[in-house]
């Protein structure tokens, strides 16, 4: 496997590459919850090690109580991503069952980060049930089952409503043909439930075929969700792209995740009209939070799909080759990998192959 082919650029929605490799650039640093400080300070050391020319501006994004009564991303971490423009996030924890909004829904509705995109592919030294797989998720971001719009009519019946718009379904459909275009991708698989949801799967259907035929030379194909999650399962070599609307996004860049690994190894990018957030997208680890026990993979993988976003490519190259060198000789490779080394074995690791 060609490791160096397993993230390339990621586009802005007018198709263009974000220039900001001539010169040091503030990124926006949020930590997270649970094991998210570690391994966010694992990614900043190997960051400092390779000499990135990165400065770092770390905010809190606890909620707090707005004159309204409502709870709120605090402002300074708003003004922070929309003067930087580029954000890492660690997990967020979101209590279950208590009346909180989650703040990963809120970060992205805040920016409008409409398009997510799960690279998922195999890592040479890492053994899964598939070998070869190599697909990437592009999930409409805003919208959908998402959108929070829910009621209850009468005592023990409530009403959730599933927002589609032909506005986020047409720039998450050109962005994914655009994506697969710059990264030399030969298909795009829309991913729907139009036989039953006609109006509202049937609009976002309609908004891809669309945007496909502006794309003569990418393959376009429509299939079921359902088709799509047994085809998977069995032979994931048959999809490339895939875009979908988010609840499905959700469930099916999870399941791809289980594929390679799980979401420990899987890098995630979210872009907006105005700005990026890269993520890891697994918990909060609250069981193993402070005992240097974390996989820091998943943030650095992001932070390296932030790079190739920033054009900084030759320093995305040499921290993604360490990290994947580091994993294919399997000696320092934490618990979730089947290891017993340390998040700072791991990190040091990576650290002196970059060296």
């Amino acid at each position: 496997m060609q490791a160096t082919r397993f993230f390339k650029k990621l586009i802005t929605p007018s198709g263009c590459v974000r220039n900001f490799a001539s010169q040091t650039k503030k990124v926006t640093l949020i930590p997270g919850d649970g094991i998210g400080p570690e391994i966010s300070a694992a990614v900043q050391k190997i960051f400092a090690t390779a000499q990135v020319p990165i400065e770092w501006e770390s905010v809190d994004v606890t909620p707090v109580r707005n004159p309204d009564g409502r709870f709120g991303i605090p402002q300074a971490a708003i003004d922070s991503v929309n003067r930087n423009k580029v954000g890492l996030k660690g997990p967020l924890m979101t209590p279950v069952g208590k009346g909180h909004r989650s703040l990963n829904l809120a970060l992205r509705k805040e920016f409008d980060l409409y398009a997510n995109v799960r690279p998922c592919r195999s890592l040479e030294g890492y053994k899964t049930l598939y070998d070869d797989v190599d697909v990437v998720t592009i999930r409409e971001n805003t919208e959908g089952e998402y959108s929070g719009i829910e009621h209850e009519i009468v005592d023990g019946v409530v009403q959730s409503i599933k927002l589609i718009t032909e506005e986020a379904s047409k720039r998450v459909a050109e962005y994914a043909f655009q994506y697969a275009k710059e990264n030399h991708r030969s298909k795009v698989t829309v991913v729907h439930k139009a036989n039953i949801m006609r109006m509202s799967d049937g609009l976002f259907l309609r908004c891809c075929r669309e945007t496909a035929d502006k794309f003569p030379e990418i393959k376009f194909e429509e299939r079921y969700l359902d088709t799509v999650c047994l085809n998977m399962v069995q032979d994931p070599r048959q999809y490339d792209v895939l875009v979908m609307p988010n609840l499905y996004g959700d469930i099916l860049s999870d399941m791809c995740a289980g594929l390679v690994g799980g979401l420990g190894l899987t890098p995630s990018g979210n872009i907006g009209l105005g700005g990026a957030l890269f993520e890891s997208v697994h918990g909060t680890a609250p069981d193993i939070a402070g005992k240097d026990l974390a996989n820091p993979t998943a943030l650095l993988l992001s932070a390296v799909m932030m790079l190739r976003h920033m054009e900084m490519n030759d320093k995305a190259d040499k921290i993604q080759k360490a990290c994947f060198e580091t994993i294919k000789e399997g000696k320092y490779l934490t618990g979730d990998l089947g290891g017993k080394a340390k998040c700072s074995e791991f990190t040091n690791a990576i650290c002196e192959k970059l060296a």
